[in-house]
């Protein structure tokens, strides 16, 4: 029995941030419904391309996109505006232990999915949402994605070479974080409601998760007169060594992040004579000395191959190579690690998704992939009592799919 098995959460998401946070909860065994309208195309990343199951998007799960962030999950398809879909949407409620939403902000209030309108199908309702600048404040109705918050935040202003243009962060990070943090907040709620029977509101947004993400060097900015700046090859604001390094054949990536990793890279690089010199023997030194040091430590890299150094360095020297998504994803390590799983649409079609990265000791043997759009609609609401004449009038209406 996986951890989250017996908690029903019911989604209203589309895109990134939400679906990646409730993949995390489905992946868990967590029942995640996602609803969707009964008018449209449902969550619209479900045409999004540019890479499809077979030929193009001849389906509403057919995107990779859309099935790399909504693995396991069930799909009821209702129009939530009609009389008859706010009674569907009262007893899902009072069958469900939360609701988790990436609305913007002021729209969970437009569409009743706040705590004030839900606990009154079910006062133990825990209502999750992520938005982008909060459901509060003077953004409240603004649209926002993950590169704004990465501009904003301070993200662009460290990323890239000094002389380069400000740069991005390569992947939609603030999303993953804030939906991670929204799935986080909602399992928080519901252990509180189980112990004490009593609901909330629960809010994260990306801009908040965004800024916290600085950590160490928010604290240094808020204490200190300290202004971050890019630093070449990507190296750390303060530690050295610690960066790209060139070599024979192309890079790798040193991260001597403690004391005594230090001379043993020397002794490792065949120059014991650098863990003695009076100018390299602290990180403050290091860092002092930072230019010099790294032209040292290139010409003696290039001695070898990338390859060649991660074997001389094994588990005695903090050393990566620096990949491509499509090498990392082809590694001897990564392959040891087994995490891809190959999963089938309702097609039969076979495509491979990357595993979640949390073993809980149990593991399913159930998975799916992404859901059609309404697929589950008759089996979840003939759960909550309706009957087939029922499903069919509501059918016939337009409030179901």
């Amino acid at each position: 029995m996986l951890p989250l098995h017996g908690i029903r959460v019911l989604a209203f998401e589309q895109y990134g941030a939400g679906p990646f946070g409730t993949q995390y909860l489905a992946d868990m065994g967590a029942e995640v419904i996602k609803i969707e309208q009964a008018t449209g195309d449902g969550d619209y990343a479900r045409a999004l391309g540019p890479y499809f199951i077979g030929e193009g998007a001849d389906d509403s799960t057919s995107s990779l996109f859309f099935q790399s962030l909504n693995r396991n999950k069930r799909s009821v398809a209702f129009d939530l505006n009609s009389p008859e879909g706010r009674e569907i949407l009262g007893r899902l409620v009072a069958s469900a232990d939360a609701t988790a939403d990436n609305l913007r902000g002021d729209v969970p209030e437009k569409l009743g999915l706040t705590y004030a309108e839900l606990s009154k199908f079910n006062p133990r309702i825990i209502c999750t949402h992520c938005s982008a600048y909060g459901r509060e404040g003077s953004r409240k109705n603004w649209p926002g994605y993950d590169y704004l918050m990465q501009a904003e935040a301070g993200y662009f202003s460290l990323c890239g070479e000094p002389d380069a243009a400000p740069t991005r962060f390569g992947l939609s990070i603030i999303d993953y974080m804030g939906g991670l943090s929204m799935a986080f907040a909602l399992v928080s709620g519901v252990l509180n409601a189980r112990q004490f029977g009593e609901g909330r509101d629960m809010d994260v947004n990306l801009f908040d998760t965004a800024v916290f993400n600085l950590n160490y060097l928010g604290a240094w900015a808020l204490n200190s007169d300290y202004e971050p700046t890019r630093q070449p090859r990507s190296a750390h604001p303060s530690l050295v060594p610690c960066q790209l390094y060139k070599t024979e054949d192309g890079w790798i990536y040193l991260m001597c992040n403690k004391e005594s990793f230090w001379p043993t890279l020397c002794e490792l690089m065949e120059r014991p004579e650098l863990a003695t010199d009076l100018r390299y023997q602290t990180f403050p030194g290091r860092l002092e000395h930072r230019e010099a040091l790294t032209e040292t430590i290139d010409d003696a890299l290039q001695k070898r191959t990338t390859s060649e150094w991660l074997k001389v360095f094994e588990a005695r020297v903090p050393a990566a190579p620096v990949l491509s998504p499509r090498e990392a994803l082809q590694s001897d390590f990564f392959n040891e690690r087994a995490r891809v799983q190959s999963l089938a649409d309702q097609k039969g079609r076979d495509f491979s998704l990357l595993s979640p990265p949390i073993d809980s000791g149990d593991s399913r043997d159930d998975d799916t992939g992404a859901p059609l759009l309404g697929e589950h609609t008759d089996e979840i609401l003939s759960g909550l009592g309706y009957v087939e004449t029922e499903l069919a009038d509501l059918r016939t209406k337009g409030v179901i799919r």
